[in-house]
């Protein structure tokens, strides 16, 4: 039993959210774009004035260690570990494709109503960008089947899978892919962005295992390396 802060900033969305046993206290969410520089503390700092709690009443940060967008990552594991340090609180990291699968499987039937059906896999997309998506394989009960890797979606992407499952796709990724995986098992609901609010359950969890990151030496899970790219229009002075 904790009172856990929640940073989610892996992708467009930047969320933050208390929680206390699990469930949530305050939220604040804004999917406009990458504004979490700007956002990130200010959603912090309004969630505990609302609250009436201070920070220093947590018990633990959870943070979406990715994968997704580098600079959110950054930004979201930054400021989660600064609290972390200056607090002497625990750091619990939490992969963002693990909690979009975890809490589609406990929000099913909001979902698809084929939750009887034991050959429904689950698939969260993580758009990046073109035709390339981070995403993993979950069974019904969120455990995972394929491991999270980066995948450039085809015709023939999850074409061994479709024969004996029905698969869920969701996520910011899989409205792109919709063309591409055309087949009578492949289904398209779920929730289509990320949440902190998503993460409190697992969070939870994790806390009561006492599964916790060493707060200086932890980074991001990026899957991908970071590639800065040269403007092709350069300006001579």
């Amino acid at each position: 039993m904790a009172v856990i802060l929640n940073i989610e900033t892996s992708t467009e969305v930047c969320s933050v959210s208390l929680a206390e046993n699990g469930k949530s206290l305050f939220e604040k969410e804004n999917n406009q774009g990458m504004n979490h520089s700007a956002l990130l503390t200010v959603f912090i700092d309004e969630i505990f004035k609302e609250s009436k709690l201070s920070v220093k009443n947590i018990d633990a940060v959870a943070v979406s260690k990715g994968p997704g967008s580098y600079t959110g990552l950054r930004i979201g594991v930054s400021v989660a570990k600064g609290i972390c340090y200056a607090l002497e609180k625990p750091l619990i990291a939490l992969n963002t494709l693990d909690v979009m699968a975890d809490y589609t499987a406990g929000n099913i039937n909001n979902f698809i109503s084929l939750y009887t059906d034991n050959n429904v896999l689950l698939c969260p997309m993580i758009d990046a960008k073109r035709m390339e998506v981070y995403t993993a394989l979950y069974d019904k009960n969120g455990e995972t089947v394929r491991q999270v890797h980066a995948e450039i979606i085809d015709e023939k992407s999850f074409s061994g899978y479709f024969e004996n499952n029905k698969i869920l796709f969701f996520g910011n990724g899989a409205e792109k892919c919709k063309n591409h995986l055309v087949h009578s098992n492949a289904l398209f609901s779920g929730p289509l962005k990320t949440s902190a609010r998503f993460m409190q359950d697992m969070a939870e969890r994790k806390y009561n295992r006492k599964e916790f990151e060493d707060v200086a030496y932890f980074e991001p899970f990026y899957l991908k390396d970071f590639v800065a790219t040269v403007p092709k229009n350069k300006i001579l002075k």
